[in-house]
């Protein structure tokens, strides 16, 4: 525990200074400790601080809120992570809101080399449920940190899924390390903190208002290199974060549903506007990722869900096997079918992840 930490925690703390403020005064005096030493002249004259702000900054007293935080984080064992610290998330820092200070429990590199973030509603189908159970299944090789918001739905969803198939898991909260939310996940936390970890950027007695989970919704967004969105309605917080996601400039995939589905229609939205690529499988994720080295998705399922094709799917399976790729109209042509009893199997083929189409209307196995 030292002193700078001390002004760090002030800073978050003080009225009228932002993410956005915090990072231009540590670019201006390096650290936290120099501001508050600072001379009012010198902070004022600073774009975007003015004499508003600079009163902020030298008129704040409360150090011994600090000084009890610190006090918490010395007995829970937080790491504490400035934006300076070698150990903050690199990612984190390439937006503009980047949160100034973050509190960690758990095992996980936050800089780890492969990290997608999984968001979806919290009233979730069984469609959803499947999908997302699936898409991690597939991924148990590939050694991707799965990041989601620990909150009921989807996200809960992905969590267990990625402990049930040993990938390390983040949690993001929208309160304080003193409390769980919601509570019925507290003993899937006490797993995360073992397994991958918990990270926020509140400190201790926040509690998880309403306005908070925009805010963690930007680190979920923020500390990966992929956002996932399983199933989601035209409104909510999973759309919110794919478009957090799309201004930092990261991919964005959503999982395609039915069009009278109304739990999809923000994935469904997302495709339309080009703001997500399609995703049906995890070889769709790790081939846009360019993250093909290890090719160890298991291809054992497959045989399963061949089972359950139609008569239609089976006649468009068989001509991909003798073929790497064809175009839709070969497909017409060799199948004997027509373009409507085609278009109806590829998409099945598409969704149960057993096909790829790639650009100019090809086709080929997944």
């Amino acid at each position: 525990m030292t002193n700078e930490l001390q002004y760090q925690i002030a800073l978050t703390l003080i009225p009228n200074i932002g993410d956005v403020h915090a990072k231009a005064l540590i670019n201006r005096f390096g650290n936290a400790a120099s501001i508050f030493t600072a001379n009012r002249k010198e902070l004022q004259n600073m774009e975007g601080i003015g004499s508003i702000r600079a009163d902020c900054i030298k008129k704040f007293n409360n150090f011994q809120r600090c000084e009890d935080e610190m006090k918490f984080i010395e007995k829970y064992k937080i790491t504490p992570l400035f934006l300076t610290d070698k150990n903050y998330p690199q990612r984190l820092l390439h937006c503009y809101d980047s949160p100034t200070l973050l509190y960690y429990r758990g095992n996980a590199n936050l800089n780890h080399s492969k990290i997608i973030s999984i968001v979806g509603t919290r009233n979730y189908s069984e469609y959803g449920k499947m999908m997302g159970e699936k898409l991690i299944a597939e991924l148990e090789q590939e050694n991707i940190l799965i990041v989601s918001g620990l909150a009921f739905g989807i996200d809960t969803i992905a969590h267990k899924a990625a402990l049930k198939n040993n990938l390390l898991t983040l949690g993001v909260l929208g309160h304080g390390l003193d409390r769980i939310y919601p509570i019925q996940n507290k003993t899937l936390a006490k797993q995360l903190i073992t397994k991958g970890g918990l990270l926020t950027e509140f400190m201790s007695d926040t509690i998880p208002d309403k306005q908070n989970f925009p805010k963690r919704n930007r680190i979920v967004a923020g500390i990966c290199d992929a956002v996932l969105v399983i199933e989601s309605g035209i409104k909510g917080g999973s759309l919110i974060t794919a478009e957090l996601a799309n201004s930092y400039n990261k991919d964005v995939f959503a999982v395609p549903g039915r069009l009278t589905d109304t739990k999809s229609d923000g994935c469904n939205h997302l495709i339309k506007t080009n703001k997500a690529s399609l995703l049906t499988s995890a070889i769709d994720l790790l081939e846009m990722m360019n993250w093909t080295e290890s090719k160890k998705i298991s291809k054992k399922k497959q045989p399963e869900l061949f089972i359950e094709l139609t008569d239609n799917e089976k006649i468009i399976f068989a001509i991909l096997q003798k073929q790497e790729t064809i175009q839709i109209d070969q497909l017409h042509f060799k199948s004997g079918l027509s373009s409507g009893l085609v278009a109806e199997a590829l998409l099945s083929l598409e969704m149960q992840g057993i096909i790829l189409s790639i650009p100019g209307k090809v086709f080929k196995l997944a």
